[in-house]
């Protein structure tokens, strides 16, 4: 009962998995013609070859089978039980021959052995149509063994089946030996090539897909360094211009007025963003991150020394200075925020620290929120270092230092 339950449910099985290839075959011609009206080439390489692929080469055993039926093979039944044994175990292997796994099984092999053997003995008994074997034999072992050593089990096949053809049968039969060869050789390169062709569109896809995801990190990343700072900036000046109103009027629409320039700068932010072709500059993210500190009612100091860097340093140092005084107006409560720029002949390093109780407390040279994550990638990139954490006298430091000819390249890793 269990073994009738086990052979139900193994044909169940191979009828689904016929049923799946016949379905991406007809899929794929469908797609053949459309393509051929259209006409636009197929990008796709259509369904992977099978063991169906190879099965129509038993019709090469037609000759063997004809000599059983009209009697002409001595001991019919002995051929016949032959050539049943041979077709089981070459559509065996030939299955097995698609999944790398199945290939390199042990019981793969030992059925690829017992089928040479077999080859072997029906040529020798029988001889005539029944040498035909040595090259489907030929095929199978090239379905099989791919890889350098194949040249050397092709040659020796060869050389067997000529051996045995010509003791058989004559030097007549000469070209069994030639044709087997051939098979083993043909089999195994359209097979390797058709695979390596398959693992090559695989890879070209997934490097397409990591492009992509390549791609949507750096647009997230800018979206979050745009937009978190002008956020923090709006609703700090609507704030001030909310606490003015009632008192001083003026002062109030002088918030507004600035409000209305922030948003419409960020949308012309956000459309260079998108397009990929945005550069910060240094000397107005100073410039705004002194009108938002006063918005916000901290104190301002910055500080500039050095040789001025290349134009990629600086933006990259804008971006720093936008998150630090980002988190410096939403998170940390800070009366003063001291912003420093120190240029040497080499090198140029940004500071810049608050008196407050940052969004975070870690010890300094931790890297805390998002923020900060995206920008050390950022100067991790072009060569720089950035820490972040508590001061030794409190409040939250940031400090990066970079090249003072920085290249803008994409982070290497995610």
């Amino acid at each position: 009962m269990a073994f009738r339950d086990g052979v139900a449910c193994r044909i169940r099985a191979v009828r689904t998995k016929v049923a799946r290839q016949r379905e991406a075959a007809d899929a794929f011609r469908a797609e053949q013609r459309t393509a051929g009206k259209s006409g636009e080439p197929l990008d796709r390489p259509g369904p992977p070859p099978s063991g169906f692929t190879l099965l129509p080469w038993l019709l090469m055993g037609l000759g063997a089978l004809s000599n059983v039926f009209q009697g002409k093979a001595p001991n019919p039944w002995i051929g016949g039980l032959g050539l049943l044994t041979f077709n089981s175990l070459y559509v065996y292997v030939v299955f097995h021959a698609f999944d790398r796994t199945k290939r390199e099984a042990l019981r793969t092999r030992v059925a690829l052995c017992l089928i040479g053997a077999l080859t072997c003995g029906l040529a020798i008994g029988y001889g005539g149509a029944w040498l035909m074997f040595f090259p489907l034999f030929g095929l199978a072992l090239g379905a099989i063994l791919r890889g350098p050593r194949l040249g050397r089990y092709g040659t020796a096949l060869g050389v067997l089946s000529g051996t045995v053809a010509v003791v058989r049968d004559g030097w007549g039969s000469i070209s069994i030996g030639y044709s087997t060869f051939l098979a083993t050789m043909v089999t195994a390169a359209m097979l390797s090539l058709s695979e390596a062709v398959r693992e090559l569109r695989a890879a070209r896809e997934e490097l397409a897909h990591r492009a992509v995801e390549r791609e949507r990190l750096r647009f997230s990343r800018d979206l979050h360094d745009l937009l978190g700072h002008t956020m923090s900036v709006i609703v700090v000046k609507s704030e001030a211009a909310r606490r003015l109103a009632a008192r001083d009027l003026d002062a109030a629409l002088a918030q507004i007025t600035d409000i209305e320039s922030v948003g419409r700068q960020a949308l012309t932010e956000i459309r260079e963003a998108v397009t990929g072709y945005r550069d910060g500059s240094l000397s107005t993210e100073l410039d705004r991150a002194r009108s938002a500190l006063t918005a916000a009612g901290i104190e301002p100091v910055v500080r500039r020394s050095g040789p001025p860097p290349s134009a990629q340093t600086e933006a990259l140092l804008g971006w720093v200075v936008r998150e630090a005084v980002t988190n410096a107006v939403r998170h940390s409560g800070a009366r003063r925020c001291e912003i420093a720029v120190a240029g040497s002949g080499e090198r140029v390093r940004l500071t810049v620290s608050d008196d407050g109780r940052g969004p975070v407390a870690p010890r300094e040279g931790a890297v805390g929120g998002t923020g900060l994550k995206g920008l050390t990638e950022r100067l991790a990139a072009a060569g720089g270092t950035l820490t972040a954490g508590v001061g030794e006298r409190g409040g939250f430091v940031v400090r990066a230092e970079l090249p003072v000819t920085a290249d803008l390249a994409q982070p290497a890793t995610t």
